[in-house]
């Protein structure tokens, strides 16, 4: 995968294909059926990723590793910021740390990219890299994902990652994370979920986030509603749209910006 229409990023790069489901954010998420679909278009990199619960994929357990897709950026002479695994987390237990190792090298080699890695591991990142690269990459953004306040742990996890700039991705926004603590975080992607089963969103939590973003400097990005807007009504995604508090929030982190990002 090259170019997408994910709203804060260039480009996809998918180094692993396939997961697991960890916690309650997992639940719908679009690779998954998107896993399927490519298995379906004998893209055999997606065979076997998934299974059917009912009328809902998901994955099965497979990861897999593929060093043909290492080369993809070296290839991409344009800068871009290069969304890491949109298809897996890199950071899952299944993939090796040589194979980890061996997509940072990559990294290294190409600082004309910005890499963007999300993960709702950050456990075994911060260790892993901690151990193998306690020198940070200034073109290696690391986050985590954080949808509800059952899992906010994983934010002290990622303070702990040696890393140019940390994020946050508080998408699918499932429930209230409260006044979560925001230090050492440089920028926070909000949104709510999107498709047929879609978890609504309520704006007092979005507003939790931002006045905490507000508080630590943190860059601010509102993504979507979703499939629920503000007045709790079900619409599209698009005629939902990207507008909070009267606007849309397209932030950047400030180091990024000073990067060239």
């Amino acid at each position: 995968m090259a170019e997408t229409s994910i709203e804060w990023t260039d480009a996809t790069w998918n180094p692993v294909a396939g997961c697991t489901i960890v916690s309650a954010g997992c639940t719908n998420c679009y690779a998954m059926e998107m896993a399927r679909r490519l298995q379906a278009m004998n893209i055999s990199k997606y065979e076997g990723l998934t299974r059917k619960s009912g009328k809902r994929t998901i994955w099965n357990g497979v990861v897999r590793e593929d060093p043909d897709a290492l080369a993809i950026p070296m290839r991409w002479k344009k800068p871009r910021k290069i969304f890491v695994n949109s298809m897996s987390d890199l950071f899952h237990d299944r993939v090796s740390d040589d194979f980890v190792m061996r997509v940072w090298e990559v990294m290294r080699a190409t600082p004309r990219h910005h890499y963007q890695i999300l993960t709702k591991r950050p456990e075994r990142m911060s260790a892993l890299l901690r151990a193998k690269v306690p020198n940070a990459l200034s073109n290696v953004w690391l986050g985590t994902s954080v949808e509800s306040g059952d899992v906010t742990e994983r934010i002290d996890h990622l303070r702990t990652v040696p890393a140019a700039i940390r994020f946050i991705s508080f998408e699918p926004l499932i429930a209230p994370v409260g006044s979560v603590d925001l230090r050492g975080i440089d920028w926070a992607i909000v949104g709510g979920e999107s498709g047929r089963a879609a978890r609504p969103i309520k704006e007092a939590w979005i507003d939790d986030i931002f006045d905490q973003c507000a508080l630590h400097n943190t860059a601010f990005f509102f993504k979507q509603w979703g499939t629920w807007g503000k007045d709790n009504k079900r619409r599209s995604k698009k005629d939902n749209g990207r507008e909070y508090r009267g606007r849309e929030w397209d932030e950047m982190p400030k180091s990024a910006l000073a990067l060239g990002a």
